[in-house]
């Protein structure tokens, strides 16, 4: 039985990049029902026209613990999870002016996901189980200095993922960690190195939850980079390390 063929979904961050190519990939999968969050939801009314009926646009800030709560008590009939949104702001560490920048990717990042996870999972049981989708990043596994703060964020998303997983593992929730490389998006257009498709990646993404998987390396350098990290972590954290801020 398929896990998207006529079931409801939730994708937060849908106006842009990766969370509109899952809108777009979902539909195509045959999904029943998307409730596509943004923070302005007129920002969705071209995917809205597009789901023909199927995409329901909300108004959602990750960041607002009370509205997450707000949207999990009206929408009780989601099945598949999916936790995208996210902010980069190419900040270093020690380079940063203050920590700010590590603070908003944090509450974002990691917050706004865990605050997710912790509103649904009881709809998710209610429902037989479903799937949460977590967008972490191959900076989950290796900090890149030039968005250190960043990757603190996404190793944070990580480590939450597989706590959840174990967590949800008893009411048969599969929980689902994505680890891409550069994808071909706003938040990376600074980036000059090749980059992969959001639709390709989401593609990745839908059949692995069909599959079973866990975890997800959806691109040529996730694959490339994460084969790298188990034969030899430190000196992948050394390549990663060369990517200095200016």
């Amino acid at each position: 039985m398929s896990k998207i063929e006529g079931k409801t979904a939730l994708v937060t961050g849908a106006n842009r990049g990766i969370g509109r190519a899952f809108v777009e990939e979902l539909l195509a999968a045959g999904i029943a029902r998307i409730y596509a969050s943004a923070r302005n939801p007129d920002t969705l009314a071209d995917l809205v026209e597009q789901g023909n009926g199927r995409v329901v646009p909300i108004a959602l800030d990750v960041t607002k613990a009370d509205m997450i709560l707000e949207v999990a008590a009206l929408h009780t009939d989601v099945d598949l999870l999916i936790n995208n949104a996210g902010i980069a702001a190419f900040e270093a560490i020690i380079g940063a002016d203050n920590g700010d920048a590590a603070r908003n990717e944090m509450e974002t990042n990691y917050f706004g996901t865990f605050n997710m996870i912790r509103a649904f999972s009881p709809v998710l049981a209610k429902n037989g189980g479903g799937v949460i989708v977590n967008l972490a990043s191959i900076a989950s596994h290796v900090n890149f200095p030039v968005l250190g703060s960043y990757s603190a964020s996404k190793a944070a998303v990580h480590s939450l993922t597989q706590g959840v997983r174990a967590e949800l593992a008893a009411q048969g929730t599969q929980v689902v960690g994505v680890y891409p490389g550069p994808v071909d998006t706003d938040m990376a257009e600074s980036f000059p190195m090749d980059k992969t498709s959001p639709n390709v990646v989401v593609q990745a993404v839908l059949n692995g939850i069909e599959a079973g998987e866990e975890d997800v390396y959806p691109d040529p350098m996730a694959v490339d980079m994460h084969v790298g990290l188990l034969a030899d972590p430190k000196a992948v954290e050394k390549q990663a390390g060369e990517m200095l801020p200016e």
